[in-house]
C-alpha cells in the first residue's frame, strides 16, 4: 500500500510559509525597536550613552538569535542555538553590569563633588 505524501508536503509548505512570515514580522519589529531606541536621547552622560549602547546591542543580538533559531533544522539545532545564546547573554550581562556600575559610580561621585567645588 503506497502512502500519500501530499498532506505531509502541504504541511511542510505551510510551515515554511509561516516561518518566513514570522521572520519578516520579527525583522520589522526589531528594526522598529532599533530605530526608536537610536532616536531616543541618552542624556549626554557616560552612563546614559552606555545604557543606550547596550540596549541597542542587546536588541541586535536578540534579532540575530531569532533569525538563527528560525533556521534550525532539528531539535538539536534549537538546543545548540539556545545554549550559545544563553551563554553569550550571561557573559554580556556580567560585562554590562560591571561597566554600568562603574559609570554610575563615576556619575554619582561627580555629582557630589560639583556642589562642593562651586563654593
Amino acid at each position: 500500500m503506497a502512502k500519500d505524501t501530499k498532506p505531509l508536503e502541504e504541511w511542510n509548505a505551510n510551515a515554511q510559509r509561516t516561518v518566513e512570515h514570522t521572520r519578516g514580522v520579527l525583522g520589522q519589529y526589531f528594526t522598529f525597536l532599533e530605530q526608536t531606541l537610536s532616536s531616543y536621547p541618552s542624556g549626554g552622560t557616560e552612563f546614559g550613552e552606555k545604557l543606550k549602547g547596550y540596549a541597542e546591542k542587546n536588541i541586535a543580538t536578540a534579532h540575530e538569535y531569532a533569525n538563527k533559531l528560525s533556521q534550525a533544522k532539528d531539535l538539536q539545532d534549537v538546543v545548540r542555538i539556545q545554549t550559545e545564546f544563553m551563554q553569550m547573554q550571561f557573559n554580556a550581562f556580567g560585562e554590562q553590569t560591571k561597566s554600568l556600575g562603574e559609570a554610575f559610580a563615576k556619575a554619582a561621585t561627580d555629582a557630589v563633588k560639583t556642589p562642593f567645588q562651586q563654593s
